[in-house]
C-alpha cells in the first residue's frame, strides 16, 4: 500500500507528537523499551498504571476496536453481542471505533481516543511500547488461547514449489507492524534460502486480505499472511482454497491480543476485565473465530515472549525508532 510523504509525516507527527504526560527520567526508575510516556518499575514490560489520581480516567463511553486485518465493517458486526454485553456490564455506552490500519488504532490509543481493543500479533509489540496498552486476552476455549501460523501461499496453478522458486518474484508483506506479514518472514525465510529485502522486493499490500485477494488475482506471485486469516476467508467463500498452494508453515504464535489503556481507573479497569473473562461467545461469533467461545487470559511479559524473540532473530525491535524507521519503508 502505497502512501504520500504528506500524510506518513501527518501520521508519525500525530503518533510520536507531544508527550507533555511524559514522566521525568529521573522519576523512572525503569522504562525498558517503553516510550517516554510511561514506566515499567515493575519490569512487567507493559506500562505502571500511573499514581497520581488525577491521571486515571473513568471514562463515560468506553470505545473499542479490533484490528483491521479484515474490513473493520465485518467486525463491527461479530462484535455487536459482545459490546452491548459489555455496556450493559459496566452500565456504561460502549462504541465500536472502525479504524483502518495498525498505525492509527496504535496512534487512537497513545492520544487517549481508544480504551480497549484488539491488536494484532505484531503490532501488540507497538501498541504496549508507543500507547501504554496493556494485554490481557487472546480469543480461545477451556483449553487455551489461540493461535495461528504464518503461511506463504501461492496459486496452485503457479510453476512454485518451494521457497527458493520465488527468488526475484513478487512477494506481498502486509504491513511493517505484521508478526506474520512482515517480521516473521524476515526472521524465518532465510534459513530456508529465502532472504526478503535480498533475494525479492517484498510490496506491501497493507493488510492479510489484501495480500490474499492480490494472489488469487495474479498481481503477487506470493504473501506471507495469517493462517487464521486465511482459513475465515475460504470459510466464508471470498476465495477457495483449493486455488492456492502453501509453501511454508511457521510454529504457532499467539493471536490478536485484547488490551487497554494503562491509565484506567483501577477499580472500573477491574468491573470491565471481569466483564471480558465472563463472557462467553454466542454462536456467531464462535463461527466467525474458528470456535473460540471466551476471552483467555494472557500476559505480554509470557505469551508475547515468541513474538519478541522473531523480532530479534530478524534484527528488528519495537521501540519507537524501530516504529519510526519501518514506518518510512511503506
Amino acid at each position: 500500500m502505497k502512501y504520500s510523504k504528506a500524510l506518513a509525516a501527518g501520521a508519525l507527527f500525530a503518533l510520536f507528537g507531544a508527550t507533555q504526560m511524559a514522566y521525568a527520567q529521573d522519576n523512572c526508575s525503569n522504562r525498558g523499551d517503553l516510550d517516554t510516556m510511561y514506566c515499567d518499575a515493575n519490569k512487567d514490560l507493559v506500562a505502571d498504571t500511573p499514581t497520581d489520581p488525577a491521571l486515571l480516567k473513568t471514562p463515560s463511553t468506553v470505545v473499542f476496536t479490533y484490528t483491521p486485518v479484515e474490513d473493520p465493517a465485518v467486525y463491527a458486526e461479530i462484535f455487536s453481542p459482545f459490546t452491548k454485553h459489555l455496556s450493559e456490564c459496566v452500565d456504561r455506552k460502549v462504541v465500536f471505533y472502525q479504524v483502518q490500519s495498525n498505525a492509527a488504532e496504535i496512534e487512537a490509543m497513545r492520544s487517549n481516543r481508544l480504551h480497549v481493543g484488539g491488536f494484532s500479533t505484531g503490532p501488540t509489540n507497538f501498541a504496549v511500547n508507543l500507547a501504554g496498552a496493556v494485554p490481557f486476552a487472546v480469543k480461545g476455549d477451556a483449553q487455551g488461547f489461540q493461535g495461528y501460523n504464518l503461511i506463504l501461499i501461492v496459486k496452485k496453478d503457479s510453476p512454485f514449489k518451494t521457497l527458493t522458486d520465488l527468488k526475484g518474484k513478487k512477494v506481498a508483506h502486509t504491513s511493517p507492524s505484521s508478526n506474520s506479514g512482515n517480521m516473521a518472514p524476515i526472521a524465518l525465510f532465510p534459513e530456508k534460502g529465502l532472504v526478503p529485502g535480498k533475494d525479492y522486493e517484498f510490496l506491501y499490500s497493507g493488510k492479510h486480505d489484501q495480500s490474499i485477494m492480490g494472489v488469487n488475482s495474479g498481481d503477487y506471485d506470493a504473501a506471507a499472511v495469517a493462517s487464521d486469516v486465511f482459513h475465515r476467508m475460504a470459510e466464508r467463500g471470498q476465495v477457495n482454497a483449493d486455488d492456492f498452494r502453501i509453501l511454508y508453515t511457521s510454529e504457532k504464535f499467539p493471536t490478536s491480543s485484547f488490551a487497554y489503556a494503562y491509565d484506567l481507573e483501577p477499580k472500573f479497569r477491574d468491573q470491565m476485565l471481569k466483564c471480558f473473562y465472563d463472557y462467553r461467545f454466542p454462536a456467531e461469533m464462535q463461527e466467525a473465530f474458528d470456535g473460540a467461545d471466551r476471552f483467555y487470559p494472557v500476559t505480554y511479559k509470557k505469551d508475547w515472549a515468541i513474538v519478541r524473540d522473531v523480532a530479534k532473530a530478524g534484527g528488528e525491535s519495537f521501540t519507537r525508532s524501530a516504529y519510526d524507521k519501518a514506518s518510512q519503508k511503506k
